[in-house]
């Protein structure tokens, strides 16, 4: 019995129809499956793989790691060399007010450990969120999403929580005192790109700071780089209170991390004792990972690249050029390397998607915006791949009837 058979027989299913590719190589911008055919990859681990697939520096670092230790004692009651390196640096390229690490497992671990956060040091119990929102799929996490499709198959979940619609303005008047923390995603990307308009970032830190409630910001995927600089928030001239960390953090490797002020954060460390707890949090060999990808990000000055690398995209895939003339109107949301592509509908976005599979592109569609096609490749994407995947886009858009 072949891999992929066994991969369906073995191997808890997300879908009843999993692509089901075999890639047994990837590299900078690569993937290669069992017969050698190579993929441009558009997708990048979904934002994960910011500085190429397995960046030598980063795999020198995992197996210096490896000589060193493992797992030797849950988060939080040794010192590890990795873990505090890896911290230092971290608030060393983030607003003094953000200077605490707390490391779990992945993006929806550190959306669950906020949650209790917030819980804990303001004595609240309301958590708003926003319509179209991923957190994670965790019990806690679940009760934020943003979509009722997503989470009625799994009630009941928290209690006490509240969604708005993101980017409006009127919506924001039901945070009030009683509310512990606002969770946001400071580029909404499940929604298929969507960006804070006319200040209204700047306006619900407003309006947290005015009802003493703490704002949450959700960069697990536009994080380091992705949106254009470091940090999405630095865009919008916000400082969120805590702030949410996953996917690239870990260089290719399990690692998420929730960041606040020390003051805060202590407030896990007493009634009760081990307030937040996790065992493989901030893993040695993940976090020496995750800080070589990180040093790789600045030394290589990869975010530099990240707005004409955009513009190409864009121009190529809504303009036209290289010989391409669209016959119909293209929709293009961007914001750094997180793009969106808007087609009609799922059927005619799902077409393009197999047949750029085919053709040797690797993307997907959005969750809560399954009619748009997922653009979020590694940012070492070199001009020659985009032009190359653009091109197959395009060919493949012109030849399906509207």
């Amino acid at each position: 019995m072949n891999n992929r058979q066994l991969f369906l027989n073995h191997v808890g299913q997300t879908s009843e129809a999993p692509l089901a590719l075999e890639i047994v190589k990837a590299e900078g911008s690569k993937l290669f499956d069992t017969a050698g055919k190579e993929y441009i990859d558009l997708i990048g681990g979904i934002s994960v793989c910011n500085v190429g697939h397995r960046h030598p520096k980063v795999i020198e670092a995992i197996k210096k790691q490896l000589e060193d230790y493992l797992h030797i004692m849950v988060y939080g009651e040794l010192v590890q060399s990795p873990q505090v390196q890896y911290a230092t640096m971290l608030t060393q390229y983030l607003p003094a007010s953000l200077n605490a690490v707390f490391f779990t497992a992945s993006g929806s671990e550190a959306t669950e450990g906020a949650m209790k956060l917030a819980k804990r040091c303001s004595g609240r119990t309301q958590i708003i969120s926003f319509k179209n929102s991923y957190h994670g799929s965790t019990q806690g996490a679940l009760s934020i999403m943003g979509d009722e499709y997503w989470r009625n198959a799994f009630r009941p979940l928290l209690p006490d929580t509240m969604q708005l619609n993101y980017n409006s303005f009127e919506d924001l008047e039901n945070i009030t005192e009683r509310t512990a923390c606002v969770i946001a995603e400071t580029v909404q990307a499940e929604a298929g790109v969507l960006v804070p308009k006319n200040n209204w970032l700047k306006t619900l830190r407003e309006k947290c700071t005015a009802t003493g409630t703490l704002l949450v910001l959700d960069e697990i995927q536009c994080g380091f780089g992705r949106n254009g600089t470091l940090w999405a928030f630095e865009q919008f001239n916000v400082v969120p209170d805590i702030l949410l960390l996953g996917k690239a953090l870990g260089g290719g490797m399990p690692l998420g991390a929730f960041i606040a002020d020390k003051k805060i954060m202590d407030s896990l460390s007493h009634n009760p004792v081990l307030g937040h707890i996790n065992t493989f949090g901030g893993h040695p060999v993940c976090c020496a990972a995750g800080l070589a990808a990180f040093k790789v990000l600045l030394d290589e000055k990869l975010i530099d690249g990240v707005k004409g690398k955009e513009d190409l995209f864009v121009k190529l895939l809504s303009q036209g050029s290289d010989g391409f003339k669209p016959s119909r109107p293209i929709t293009v949301r961007s914001c750094g390397l997180m793009i969106a592509i808007e087609f009609e509908n799922f059927e005619t976005n799902k077409e393009i998607i197999d047949e750029l599979i085919l053709q040797g592109v690797f993307t997907d569609w959005f969750l809560f915006a399954s009619n748009c096609l997922r653009i979020v490749p590694p940012l070492v994407i070199s001009e020659e791949e985009i032009r190359r995947a653009c091109s197959a886009i395009s060919n493949i858009f012109i030849n399906i009837k509207p």
